[in-house]
């Protein structure tokens, strides 16, 4: 055992009973209060919960956001006063008692399910059953990867999760220990809260799956403990601290244990357990103290126990004081100081480059020359795919795969698991000092859709290339060829979907990706070849303010023409048309409805214009009509597509340069009338 380890292990000799009990004393009276929450799976992981935080997590809430904490994750959100009380006990300045007594009430840190960003020690937000394990694995896997660049003095740490019946049933759960144990992320502990007891009642009303089996198949490190017994839980993380690879313990738990008569059943999952229940708990626990009013002595061993962090933390900060500047620059600005200082000049000269050559590429295959620089000039920037790593384009020149017992590379093979990749980068990403990208189809953007709403909920800074990005993919049909994802991914907040009309507008909104600190971000790229429309070299990253005139007119408008991606280049060439013909016709590109409803009212008003608009987008219309205005002309899908090059479905489905002048003309004869 190494010195740090000494310094953190507390004695067996603590009162673990009492500590245990505060836990469940505080879930009960927190839930009361609010009248609302769920009681159930604090009481029953309060042993196991206390032997972790006293015994084994390293951590210091004086120093919450040190770099080489162990990471504690409670999958199991619904019970999120465990965490509360946790972090209460332990003296994390952020939750007060006052916060506990405030549970669930507006502008409360202490939310119904624990939230990132709200309280010091939520290190994600989780609620959303599973999300919470397959986010850890992405933060198991910075951890490694974090150590092959820097070494055990500065990157040491284990990544534990509380999982429940209900994490496991969610399939993403598969999708994630399956990818954990290829990889034998061996630093990683999933406590599972294996109290049989859901919503309904029974989990055997439901499910029949032999969970440690299933871990075990997946190549993990499986145990099955008595979670009420102290001394079993802690040999089991013991043990599992020593292994090879990922580690289950299955604890054996009671749920709402200490209520006498309700204990064990579901009725103590989801609701308050009543003051008469309480009462009959507080005499069966030795709990007889006021609620909220935890006994001094407790209290203090409580304090203690996170106070043994506090050296450990300070002699990390003495390795990282003797670390080259470069390396220390890393640790302590995070993500968002992971860009180099030439961040800008890299992305102008790749810029300069398009321009001058004017490629015809598939906005995807400009993608992958961007990141064939960008991968050079950001080395904490790690790539990815699930399984379309060709299609993609996201394997660059500096490809180095990685793979168990070689962590130091930068690009991961996630497999066909599209929602744990979109889990495990959000992890990479809250772990720090990495910044994750990966890839896949944008029709299969609804594998991934429930964490990339949770990174937008939380804020982390990801990216996810999504390629095949309409009816331009062309033969692989209607089951490829998304027509509502574009609307159903605008729809999530905080999430900035690019959509960019060609290499220069890539480039662009690769830029703008990557400089985001708190918004996830979705490229959304052609199969098909597109021309290049910006041919004059332009320093100013015009795609920053979401949509831009990309040709304007001589006079004064007649027309405006409203487009993205791969759209652009055929709004121009109705322009041109309608040029002919003496009708002055403005292109508006728009990469990114987000930045651009984020402008201010003059500048929308300048490049919308006051002349009548047509909108042109080969994706079903919905969301439009904020842009065109309800007297506007949408040109696009109306339904799915179909199997055919892709030329041919254009004109099949009449999203054509012709169709848009027509509509244009026949806009402008309306308004005349």
């Amino acid at each position: 055992m190494s010195i740090a380890e000494e310094i953190l292990t507390v004695s067996s000799s603590s009162p673990h009973q009492d500590m245990a009990n505060a836990i469940r004393a505080l879930s009960m009276d927190a839930v009361q209060a609010a009248k609302s929450g769920h009681p159930g799976m604090p009481m029953g992981m309060a042993d196991v919960a206390t032997v972790l935080f006293t015994r084994y997590l390293k951590f210091d809430p004086s120093a919450p956001d040190w770099p080489d904490r162990d990471r504690f994750i409670l999958s199991a959100g619904h019970g999120s006063m465990l965490l509360y009380s946790l972090l209460y006990l332990c003296g994390y300045s952020d939750i007060t008692l006052d916060e506990l007594k405030r549970f669930r009430q507006l502008g409360a840190r202490t939310a119904g399910h624990p939230e990132y960003g709200h309280a010091a020690g939520i290190e994600m937000t989780t609620g959303p059953l599973g999300q919470g394990l397959a986010t850890a694995v992405g933060m198991a896997l910075a951890e490694r990867m974090l150590n092959a660049r820097f070494g055990d003095d500065l990157v040491d740490h284990y990544t534990y999760t509380i999982a429940g019946d209900g994490c496991l049933m969610e399939g993403i759960s598969h999708e994630a220990i399956d990818f954990a144990g290829n990889l034998k992320l061996a630093k990683l502990i999933v406590l599972f809260d294996d109290n049989q007891i859901s919503i309904d009642g029974a989990t055997s009303l439901a499910t029949s799956m032999d969970q440690p089996a299933r871990f075990r198949a997946a190549d993990w490190d499986v145990v099955s403990v008595d979670g009420h017994d102290e001394e079993a839980v802690s040999d089991a993380i013991k043990a599992a601290r020593a292994n090879d690879r990922p580690s289950l313990i299955a604890c054996k738990t009671i749920i709402g244990f200490g209520a006498p008569n309700m204990q064990g059943t579901a009725a103590t999952h989801g609701a308050p357990l009543g003051e008469e229940e309480i009462a009959a708990a507080r005499k069966t626990l030795g709990c007889l103290q006021a609620p909220f009013d935890i006994p001094e002595d407790v209290l203090q061993n409580w304090r203690k126990a996170g106070a043994r962090g506090h050296f450990v933390q300070r002699l990390w900060a003495a390795k990282l004081a003797g670390a080259p500047d470069t390396i220390r620059q890393v640790f302590k600005t995070g993500n968002a100081g992971n860009l180099p200082t030439n961040f800008d000049s890299v992305v102008d000269q790749i810029k300069k480059d398009f321009s001058v050559e004017a490629p015809k590429l598939a906005t995807r295959q400009s993608s992958q020359k961007v990141l064939d620089v960008l991968m050079e000039a950001v080395p904490m920037l790690v790539s990815g795919s699930a399984d379309l790593t060709g299609s993609n384009g996201t394997k660059t020149k500096s490809y180095l795969p990685v793979s168990a017992g070689n962590y130091a590379g930068n690009y991961i093979h996630y497999g066909v698991r599209e929602h744990a990749m979109a889990a495990a980068m959000n992890g990479i990403a809250l772990h720090g000092r990495l910044i994750p990208l990966s890839g896949t189809f944008l029709a299969f953007a609804d594998y991934s859709r429930g964490a990339i709403r949770l990174g937008a909920l939380m804020g982390v800074p990801v990216v996810h290339v999504m390629t095949h990005d309409s009816i331009g993919l062309g033969e692989d049909g209607p089951t490829h060829q998304p027509v509502e994802h574009l609307a159903s991914l605008r729809a999530i907040p905080n999430l900035n979907v690019f959509r960019p009309a060609d290499a220069v507008e890539v480039a662009e909104t690769w830029a703008l990706a990557l400089k985001s600190n708190d918004t996830p971000s979705v490229l959304c790229l052609t199969r098909q070849g597109l021309r290049a429309l910006r041919t004059s070299h332009v320093s100013e990253n015009l795609s920053a303010k979401g949509a831009y005139v990309i040709r304007d007119t001589d006079g004064e408008r007649d027309i405006t023409l409203l487009a993205s991606g791969s759209e652009v280049e055929i709004a121009i060439a109705a322009a041109d048309m309608l040029g002919v013909k003496g009708i002055e016709a403005a292109v508006v590109s728009m990469p990114c409805w987000e930045l651009f409803a984020s402008q201010s009212g003059d500048y929308r008003a300048r490049v919308l214009g006051t002349a009548p608009r047509v909108g042109v987008e080969a994706a079903c219309g919905f969301g439009w009509e904020k842009w065109i205005g309800c007297d506007g002309v949408f040109v696009g899908m109306t339904g799915f597509g179909a199997s055919a090059p892709a030329s041919d479905l254009f004109r099949h489905f009449n999203i054509t340069s012709v169709a848009v002048a027509d509509a244009a003309r026949a806009l402008i004869e309306k308004r005349e009338v």
